[in-house]
Order: structure tokens, then sequence, then C-alpha cells
């Protein structure tokens, strides 16, 4: 899903958060996480849920079927 790579891109570097802090936050490898933001591997329902609380987004948002917050609404 190459919207949510590029939301989840968007919302750590927003945030200032290194993808090792994100990764331990989730209790996931940075290696993982990496991989969310390339678009080389998609979380699972689960996880997806954890990332978008974590963020403050809803699903929709996360997955690009909205706009992030102060991105146009």
């Amino acid at each position: 899903m190459e919207a949510l790579s590029k939301n989840l891109l968007i919302l750590r570097k927003k945030r200032g958060l290194s993808r090792e802090a994100v990764a331990r936050a989730l209790e996931i490898s940075a290696m993982t996480y990496q991989r969310y933001e390339k678009n080389l591997r998609d979380p699972t329902a689960p996880l997806m849920v954890k990332l978008a609380d974590f963020y403050g987004v809803t699903l929709d948002q996360l997955v690009g079927r909205a706009p992030l917050p102060e991105q146009g609404e």
C-alpha cells in the first residue's frame, strides 16, 4: 500500500521520531518498520490499529482514504 508507506513516513517525521523509536514503541523490529515505510511489506490488521493509535489518526487516514490531519481537509 503505497499511501500507507508514504503516510507512515510523513507521520514519523512530523513527530521528529526515528524508525527505531517507533519500532520500540510498537514492539517490532526497526527493520520491520522500515519495510513498512519503504512499501516492501504490509502490516497486519492488528498492527495497523496500533500504528493508527500511536500516531493519533484513523485507519482511513493511515491508509490514505482520508487526508491526514492538517493536510488540506
